[in-house]
């Protein structure tokens, strides 16, 4: 029994360690508290998987990821440290050997400008674009990450959206004013 259980979270950890990683790393800004995150999301799964019985594992483990992140983040809100970093999807990325260098720069400059524009973001919206852009949760998987109803993340992305737009339109503004 004690086999299957070791075996079951192996795989769990091979197949989310990486997502969850780069989740916590986009939030918090930092590679070093993303890995203690990680770190504590399996241990946290671990005492807890016994009493999951839902079918979405990965939607829950990505709750119990941004909880542990949450916690981290009220820490240090108590310390008066700024939780995140400005570069929140800025990942290495292999590229393809086809690709234009001019793309691939112009392509990495874009993406910048989008964590810059995500780190102005509150955390509910910067969790919930992450988790359908870059992770693509369906509406359920992020109702059952974020403790939201239906309706809730359906407004919620839609508001985070919209925000986004409205800080790259200021952004565009401000540049070209």
């Amino acid at each position: 029994m004690k086999e299957h259980k070791r075996d079951r979270l192996d795989d769990l950890y091979r197949h989310y360690a990486r997502p969850l990683y780069y989740y916590l790393y986009k939030m918090s800004g930092s590679k070093e508290t993303a890995e203690d995150l990680t770190q504590e999301t399996f241990i946290k799964a671990t005492v807890s998987l016994s009493f999951y019985k839902q079918e979405d594992i990965r939607a829950w483990l990505f709750k119990v990821a941004r909880n542990a992140y949450l916690d981290e983040w009220r820490k240090r809100q108590r310390r008066n440290k700024i939780p995140f970093a400005g570069y929140l999807l800025s990942r290495d990325e292999m590229t393809s050997p086809y690709g234009m260098p001019e793309d691939e720069a112009l392509n990495k400059e874009s993406k910048e400008k989008v964590a810059d524009l995500m780190s102005c973001l509150p955390e509910q919206y910067r969790s919930i674009l992450y988790l359908r852009e870059f992770e693509s949760f369906s509406y359920s998987e992020i109702q059952e990450a974020l403790d939201l109803s239906e309706n809730q993340v359906k407004v919620t992305l839609h508001r985070a959206r919209k925000k986004l737009a409205q800080l790259a339109d200021e952004q565009w503004r401000e540049k070209h004013d």
